[in-house]
């Protein structure tokens, strides 16, 4: 079963278009886990054994684990939720985005350490540094286009004077990610729940990739608004919103806490669809 399928079997079985973000950061733990790194894994595990069946992915962010050299305890809950939870996709959030054999690389360990059945991407560099990614049959690649922050303006919403009817540059991205570079149907796109128009811009553009979508949550991204932009019966949207759910409570029923905000949130995005 490709990535595609994966998500499109979890939106059906969960009735769902919620993935949850897990960016532990042991200082927000519950006060029997707090400040302690060693228990990023147990913190991670919990939350996701309580939301299984919520959820469209899973989307751990790499840097949460590596800034606190916690590679091994990623590796631990990648294993678990393979043996685990299976039917439920993980993408692995590393924005990658070099070339040559250092991309290669970085494959790798997406793919084979990790064992992840997608990554997220930046493609500023190119169609280099994408390709090594699309070796790894079945397995999906996310590129940034319309990214929720402020500064996303700097680049991504400039024109491209030498591309034929000057395109803005996310647009660009798009249209690649739609065509020419989705070689396999292995791509999808990244666009910012901060910006509902361009995610209904992004869709139109790219009308059967899946969409990733950050920001609904903590970063005041509108739900209802992301589900109507860019939600279509044919190409999954997959709706991130991770320190909301994550750090619902800081109490020792933090794993049931994020089981309700994410079933609430869930519902939201399902409720959007018919509205």
């Amino acid at each position: 079963m490709n990535f595609i399928d994966m998500l499109r079997g979890a939106q059906q079985r969960n009735g769902s278009m919620l993935c949850v973000g897990l960016d532990p950061e042991p200082s927000r733990f519950p006060a029997d886990l707090k400040n302690d790194a060693s228990r990023i894994y147990e913190f991670c595990a919990r939350i996701c054994d309580a939301t299984e069946d919520l959820v469209i992915a899973f989307k751990p962010q790499i840097a949460y684990f590596a800034a606190h050299r916690a590679e091994d305890q990623l590796e631990r809950l990648m294993r678990h939720l393979r043996d685990n939870l299976p039917h439920v996709p993980v993408i692995l959030d590393a924005k990658r985005g070099d070339i040559g054999s250092t991309a290669e690389q970085y494959a790798r360990e997406v793919f084979e350490r990790y064992g992840a059945d997608a990554v997220t991407l930046s493609p500023f560099m190119g169609f280099d540094s994408v390709q090594p990614y699309l070796k790894y049959e079945g397995k999906g690649a996310f590129l940034l286009c319309r990214t929720s922050n402020p500064g996303g303006d700097d680049l991504q919403n400039q024109r491209l004077a030498s591309v034929e009817g000057q395109p803005l540059l996310y647009e660009h991205v798009a249209r690649l990610a739609q065509g020419p570079w989705n070689l396999n149907g292995q791509l999808g796109l990244v666009v910012g729940a901060t910006y509902p128009a361009e995610i209904e811009r992004v869709r139109a553009i790219a009308p059967t990739v899946p969409l990733l979508i950050p920001g609904v949550g903590a970063q005041g991204g509108d739900a209802v608004a992301t589900v109507r932009a860019g939600w279509r019966a044919d190409a999954p949207i997959v709706v991130n919103s991770g320190r909301a759910i994550i750090y619902a409570s800081d109490g020792e029923g933090y794993a049931e806490a994020a089981r309700r905000e994410a079933r609430r949130t869930r519902d939201l995005l399902e409720a959007a669809k018919a509205s």
